[in-house]
């Protein structure tokens, strides 16, 4: 994962190869270690490239935290708003969690997620990180390692198909203009795009016939954009596959678990909707979609830590093209990203803690 996904293809090349990485991240903590110059090469080049994409981000970056000073405008009660609903995006994301993982204690899922995201945003290349730390968490509370594995896997491919496919959701919109602007009307197209969405997810859960068509698409689109690259070959079966074993992973519990992801991503748009209106900024949602999936695809950049100042430029650049001033779009970047970053970094600590306390390996004391 050493570049970000350049199209469609690549992105859902790379969704389907993360698993791997997962897998190679968890044996690799697993096994006795990689020989200790080639570990210290391989994080000096990480260190190294984290420090040069810092330095080209380093304006916009240091821009949206300027605007801290400004935060006061946001009235207390947008603030509050914006913190439940973060507060319920991470719910629905335990709750997805813990079907995955087929446990029905809710402590070590909690705790592990606040854990591994924490690091997945400290640590260049965090993503793989992040999921280790969570991994680790889980089986020392006594889970089953080959069950966390795949419970993870499922988990992380449903959430990030999920993301590829809402900004499909939001075309037809955009081209027959039928975007309201008001928030009230906005807030009823974004559910109404959510519950569409879960219509679909349930549709290619079930089908076979909607991944192949798409596969398939996909693979012949990819192919004539990249003429003189190796064809992509066999994505619709490789789709299905992965299908396949999310909801062999999941189980009877297919339609609980999809619901959970859903409200995952729809909690998480809301607060960024909210920063909006908070700031009295309140353009057509559709853009809005548009730019929070653009900032989710740009936090899966593993060249800085949950993609820290790409997302802050990607995010403030696609608002101010959706029509939002560039002070207010700072200013709900800042506001948005206070709770989706910096905020869990000292809960996720604080959880470890509390995990290390409940769920202390064997033979530690």
């Amino acid at each position: 994962m050493a570049t970000a996904p350049r199209n469609v293809g690549d992105r859902l090349e790379q969704a389907i190869a993360d698993r791997t990485d997962l897998e190679r991240e968890i044996a690799r903590g697993e096994a006795t270690g990689e020989p200790e110059r080639r570990h210290l090469v391989r994080t000096a080049i990480w260190l190294g490239l984290t420090a040069i994409s810092l330095y080209l981000v380093a304006p916009s970056l240091l821009d949206v935290l300027s605007s801290w000073r400004d935060i006061q405008q946001i009235a207390p009660a947008w603030l509050a708003a914006m913190v439940v609903l973060q507060a319920l995006s991470f719910g629905s994301l335990w709750a997805l969690q813990r079907l995955a993982v087929r446990t029905r204690h809710w402590p070590p899922v909690i705790t592990s997620q606040l854990a591994g995201n924490a690091m997945s945003k400290i640590a260049p290349g965090g993503g793989a990180v992040g999921a280790a730390v969570q991994y680790r968490m889980l089986v020392d509370a006594g889970l089953d390692r080959t069950v966390v594995v795949g419970g993870l896997t499922a988990s992380n491919l449903l959430t990030f198909a999920l993301v590829l496919a809402m900004p499909i959701l939001a075309i037809p919109a955009l081209i027959r203009g039928l975007v309201p602007r008001d928030l009230v009307n906005a807030t009823l197209i974004g559910v109404a795009v959510f519950v569409v969405l879960a219509a679909v997810g349930a549709w290619c859960l079930r089908r076979d016939w909607p991944l192949r068509t798409v596969g398939r698409a996909v693979q012949r689109v990819r192919n004539r954009l990249r003429p003189h690259a190796e064809p992509l070959r066999g994505l619709p079966s490789r789709l299905l596959g992965e299908r396949d074993r999310i909801a062999a992973t999941l189980g009877p519990q297919w339609l609980r678990a999809l619901l959970a992801t859903i409200g995952r991503w729809a909690f998480d748009y809301a607060t960024l909707l909210a920063a909006l209106a908070a700031v009295g900024s309140h353009p057509r949602p559709a853009l809005v979609l548009l730019a929070f999936c653009a900032a989710q695809l740009l936090s899966q950049i593993p060249i800085t830590p949950g993609g820290l100042g790409f997302v802050e430029a990607g995010l403030t650049a696609t608002l101010a093209l959706a029509g939002v001033a560039t002070g207010d779009a700072v200013l709900a970047t800042f506001a948005y990203r206070l709770l989706s970053y910096w905020l869990p970094l000292p809960i996720g600590l604080i959880a470890y803690i509390v995990h290390r306390r409940m769920f202390a390996p064997a033979g530690s004391g």
